[in-house]
């Protein structure tokens, strides 16, 4: 698989200028290239996450800025891409342990706050081959299916603190003084995204600012920084973060990046917000989200539209049904499992047509956090683990965790 995508298709129409039309059935290999790229990502911030609460770094990226995606090991280039921040996010509500891990030592680096994603742009030497500057902005989530739903709720919350003042003044002028009205009107989404999303916490060196605040200020120092160049945003995650994509692509383009395109590519997405939110989200011209999602995964369904949600962006429904190499599996988490989505991405001819990988891609990715894979290609099963669980024998003989080499212990990066 190529990492640098030359096309003979637009790049504006891989980043969805006419809502991917033409481009999805049958598969533009640009297309297919880019979405499983997204994807790859995505992974790289489960493979990197610390989620050993033995440790004082849990919670936090194992890997430096500098030697992220070598040590995450993307393939094929690792050195097409350039680290310009990590996020850090915390929140003001019970958060369940498979999205917000804290450490049991009483050294912890950071009590209340995670490491939640990073922003990354392709280099100078990418860019210019592409003719354009990508900035990535990848949201970590969780593998797992249903274990937050209780924690989180469905409650849905006024986007209010993201609008600004021109929005909330049109949407009063057009309620009057009916409050009913306004209240329809209103942008809502779903309270959990939206306290993640915007928590900080005056305690923490990593979250005095929110999430939002330094995917915001970040955002805007690169496109300042690349002013003179061509430049997309592209927004991705899976689950929980496939969620914080859709809310950041509507911020950023609410709050002043209009002429930039913004492009969401997203896994296995829950609802996001309501209608209004949708209407919103779609007055944006230059917003397109590419929804990838499996047919029988059922995290896409909640909260529900029972409750006042809809569906964001455009939806590319693959089946994992279809790859003769994955089991029959009744298990839910398989069937939201992030690697799983991606082999049928890299073998995906429609809905009616053979299955057949079209790009280079290792089947022994499907079990770096499953057993989805058939037994019969003797692959284990969540092999993606550091040696040993990282312990290692110090100079007194002692079996004790190794610490981080110092470019990976982690730094503040934003202050208020």
């Amino acid at each position: 698989m190529e990492s640098t995508i030359l096309s003979n298709t637009p790049w504006l129409e891989l980043l969805g200028s006419n809502n991917w039309v033409g481009l999805l059935d049958p598969f533009d290999i640009a297309l297919r290239t880019l979405i499983l790229r997204c994807g790859d990502f995505c992974q790289a911030t489960y493979d990197a996450f610390n989620n050993d609460k033995n440790s004082k770094y849990a919670g936090s990226s194992r890997y430096g800025k500098q030697s992220f995606f070598p040590k995450v090991m993307l393939q094929p280039s690792p050195s097409d891409y350039q680290v310009s921040a990590f996020i850090y996010a915390t929140a003001k509500i019970s958060v369940p342990e498979a999205f917000f891990l804290r450490s049991l030592s009483r050294e912890s680096w950071d009590r209340e706050s995670n490491w939640i994603g990073y922003i990354a742009t392709t280099t100078d030497e990418v860019s210019k081959t592409l003719g354009r500057r990508e900035i990535y902005i990848v949201w970590r989530g969780t593998s797992r299916d249903f274990e937050w739903i209780d924690v989180f709720g469905a409650k849905s919350a006024s986007t209010q603190p993201l609008l600004t003042q021109k929005t909330l003044s049109s949407i009063k002028a057009e309620a009057g003084d009916s409050s009913s009205d306004e209240e329809e009107a209103t942008p809502r989404v779903m309270q959990g995204w939206l306290t993640i999303y915007t928590s900080d916490d005056p305690n923490s060196a990593f979250t005095k600012v929110s999430a939002r605040t330094q995917v915001l200020t970040c955002i805007k120092q690169l496109v300042d920084k690349y002013k003179g160049e061509e430049i997309s945003i592209i927004q991705t995650g899976h689950s929980l973060g496939a969620s914080l994509s859709i809310l950041s692509c509507f911020d950023l383009a609410e709050n002043g990046i209009t002429d930039i395109p913004i492009s969401a590519f997203v896994f296995g997405s829950p609802q996001v917000g309501n209608k209004a939110f949708n209407d919103r989200l779609n007055e944006f011209s230059n917003v397109k989200i590419l929804h990838i999602k499996n047919k029988i995964d059922l995290i896409p369904l909640y909260p529900s539209r029972l409750l006042g949600y809809v569906n964001s962006g455009v939806e590319f429904v693959i089946d994992t049904r279809k790859s003769a190499s994955l089991k029959e599996s009744n298990n839910t988490s398989d069937w939201h499992n992030l690697q799983g989505m991606l082999h049928v991405v890299a073998g995906w001819n429609g809905a009616d047509g053979e299955f057949e990988l079209k790009v280079e891609r290792s089947l022994a990715l499907v079990n770096k956090s499953s057993e989805f894979l058939k037994d019969e290609f003797l692959v284990p099963g969540s092999w993606w683990i550091e040696k040993n669980k990282g312990m290692i024998v110090n100079a007194n003989g002692d079996w004790v965790l190794e610490p981080p080499d110092e470019e990976d212990i982690p730094v503040p990066e934003f202050t208020e």
